[in-house]
């Protein structure tokens, strides 16, 4: 750290990559936070109807993002990115992770600009089900929990540890998916991931999947998402992986 009279300069903070930037900002940021509370938090007004969000989540949500915005993809480096509630607060919308996103300041204020969907009846839809469904009633042994999406053993797994990512809305398939809805999958996926590499060293890779339509050999109408450990020599010849789906052009 270098003093300037009663300026501080850390020292090499110019050679700091973007996403370094970041978390430190949201460190000071958290600090600011926790003096501003024991100060009886003066700001708390602005909190309540800006949709505030820490300096620690924020860095998370801008890490997930890979430090771009999600809608254009432009750098962190070449504009600054804020954090967005996909649902606004004021319409439902959680300050969970899975509802946030990165959009450059821009996009952001073209969304708030533009967009019309009625957010009302986007955020009331996440409650759906579905009688008589049987990923509706949230199986018995979830592993890992979330908003919007469970994680589950399959009950026929195709290798040991195989698991079942799934949302709670009654959707027919991945590709309906509301964002929110994906985030909390991708993070699912994430945490499933690490878990199984932790219990058991032998895996190696994993196939991650999902079968839209009964076409495609979705057997129930309610999007669920394969996340399958593979281990080396569980199959002769894995090369093509998922083309496996039809077995005559795995290969090639």
């Amino acid at each position: 750290m270098d003093k300037n009279n009663d300026v501080y300069t850390l020292a090499g903070f110019d050679q700091l990559a973007p996403e370094e930037i970041e978390h430190l900002m949201g460190l000071c940021k958290d600090q600011l936070d926790a003096f501003l509370m024991k100060r009886s938090d003066p700001w708390s007004h602005r909190k309540r109807s800006s949709g505030y969000i820490s300096g620690t989540k924020r860095y998370d949500v801008l890490k997930r993002a890979h430090f771009r915005c999600e809608l254009c993809g432009i750098s962190a480096d070449k504009k600054a990115l804020e954090v967005d509630h996909i649902v606004p607060r004021n319409k439902g919308g959680s300050d969970d992770l899975s509802n946030l996103q990165a959009l450059c300041y821009t996009d952001n204020a073209t969304k708030r600009d533009r967009d019309d969907t009625d957010f009302r009846d986007m955020a009331e839809s996440y409650n759906h089900r579905q009688e008589a469904c049987s990923f509706c009633d949230i199986p018995s042994g979830v592993l890992v929990e979330r908003e919007l999406a469970v994680a589950i053993a399959d009950q026929y797994p195709v290798t040991p540890l195989h698991t079942l990512i799934i949302p709670k809305r009654h959707v027919s398939d991945y590709l309906d998916l509301h964002q929110p809805e994906r985030n909390a999958v991708d993070q699912l996926l994430q945490v499933r991931k690490q878990a199984i590499e932790a219990e058991d060293a032998t895996v190696t890779g994993f196939n991650v999947g999902m079968n839209c339509s009964e076409d495609a050999g979705q057997t129930i109408a309610h999007a669920h998402i394969h996340l399958i450990p593979r281990r080396k020599g569980d199959v002769t010849n894995p090369a093509g992986g998922i083309r496996g789906c039809i077995p005559a052009k795995q290969h090639y």
